[in-house]
């Protein structure tokens, strides 16, 4: 019976004396955080002192609470400002993909201009326009200014469209035009010819074309 209570008294003891010792490390690591805060805290103190008085010459006292205040007044603003710069970040993050989507449109619409054909034409466009400036001179182009409201003229006379059908009407006449052989008509067979009315017709016709011609030169 005493010896059980005597071991009691050992376990007890032996709690106590850890937790003393447990105690007693954690005091000294709570030491050493100390030391080493109050180390650094001296270190940042020194060196808030050192970068405090480099500024001592452009910044004085009155000037930081004249800043402080400013920043009191203005908090509302400044909070709206924020505000603002965090509605334009949301707005440029959905331009960002508002543009993506431009500009992939706008691959899409090169791509199928570029299967039509539209590049390729361009570029013979600009083959020509080279071919025009190598073939021509400043003076030619400088003509070309001083005449080109006869030159428009002339092409609006060109464009009408009963001069374009009696062209075209000529044109498919002269392209199925089958023509004898001199030695095979007579000069009577010739004389005959320029008899019939439809001779007669374009044989005037010719002859006020070319007298018209004559006169308006």
């Amino acid at each position: 019976m005493l010896q059980s209570q005597i071991d009691s008294i050992n376990e007890k003891l032996g709690f106590i004396v850890n937790e003393l010792e447990y105690q007693r490390r954690q005091r000294l690591e709570m030491e050493d955080l100390k030391n080493d805060l109050t180390i650094v805290a001296n270190d940042l103190y020194r060196t808030s002192l050192i970068e405090l008085e480099e500024l001592s010459n452009h910044i004085q006292t009155g000037d930081i609470l004249y800043l402080l205040k400013k920043l009191a007044r203005n908090t509302n603003n400044l909070a709206n400002a924020f505000e603002q710069i965090e509605s334009l970040r949301d707005f440029l993050d959905d331009a960002g993909v508002i543009s993506k989507e431009i500009f992939n449109s706008l691959l899409l619409k090169l791509n199928e201009l570029d299967k039509k054909g539209y590049f390729g034409f361009l570029a013979e466009l600009l083959k020509v326009g080279d071919n025009i400036v190598t073939s021509f001179t400043v003076e030619d182009v400088r003509n070309l200014g001083d005449n080109i409201v006869l030159i428009l003229k002339t092409i609006r006379n060109l464009t009408q469209p009963e001069l374009l059908a009696t062209v075209n009407n000529a044109v498919d006449i002269y392209r199925n035009l089958e023509l004898e052989s001199a030695d095979k008509m007579s000069l009577f067979s010739l004389l005959r010819e320029l008899n019939k009315p439809e001779m007669k017709q374009g044989l005037l016709f010719v002859t006020k074309f070319v007298k018209n011609l004559a006169e308006n030169k």
